[in-house]
């Protein structure tokens, strides 16, 4: 066999090598449209991060403060007799800023335990005054670390803890009036059952 390709061979190599990238275009842009296509009819919701650690106890933590709060750990929060929002921000987080007064209306519903993620010491403390973040303890997660372990995919990102230490609510992006009303009180009220 030659290693000399001649006429038709070369010339459909050559037409695949040139039409596969149109290809992948038109595949990439008909998956872009169907995205697109079920957001607008409410069947696609891109905030809707299913989170693998749902109805599983916490992981294993040991959270150093971030001033002007109280760290804590997994084993302060498993131990905790109510409700707890445990909820992962920081300061270069535009989303984080909106969420902030949110949070203060949510802190009637439940506490919220706040974590710095990977976030400047000085930085997260200015961000909790500016924006009178109602966090009733605060730690620091400066590596990132403990945001793994948790699932976390950016943040905003907040996790109901029920008593025990088992995490039963999560939305990955800032919390909403809708999500407040339609997530959050919904699953606040099936622990309260």
């Amino acid at each position: 066999m030659s290693a000399d390709m001649s006429g038709p061979a070369r010339l459909s190599r050559r037409r695949v090598v040139l039409l596969a990238p149109l290809g992948l275009a038109v595949a990439a842009g008909t998956g872009f449209y169907a995205m697109l296509t079920n957001m607008g009819t409410g069947e696609f919701d891109p905030h809707d991060v299913h989170a693998p650690v749902l109805n599983r106890p916490i992981p294993q933590f040991d959270l150093p403060s971030q001033a002007p709060g109280q760290g804590f750990s997994s084993q302060l929060l498993s131990a905790q007799t109510q409700p707890v929002l445990v909820n992962f921000f920081a300061s270069w987080c535009i989303p984080c800023v909106l969420e902030a007064q949110t949070l203060v209306s949510v802190a009637s519903l439940v506490p919220i335990w706040g974590v710095a993620y990977k976030d400047a010491s000085a930085n997260a403390a200015g961000f909790v005054r500016r924006t009178s973040a109602p966090y009733a303890k605060l730690a620091a997660d400066r590596s990132g670390l403990t945001a793994i372990d948790w699932g976390v995919t950016g943040v905003p990102e907040s996790f109901l803890i029920a008593p025990g230490g088992i995490i039963r609510w999560h939305v990955a992006g800032p919390l909403t009036a809708d999500l407040i009303h339609t997530g959050l009180r919904p699953a606040l009220a099936s622990l309260h059952r």
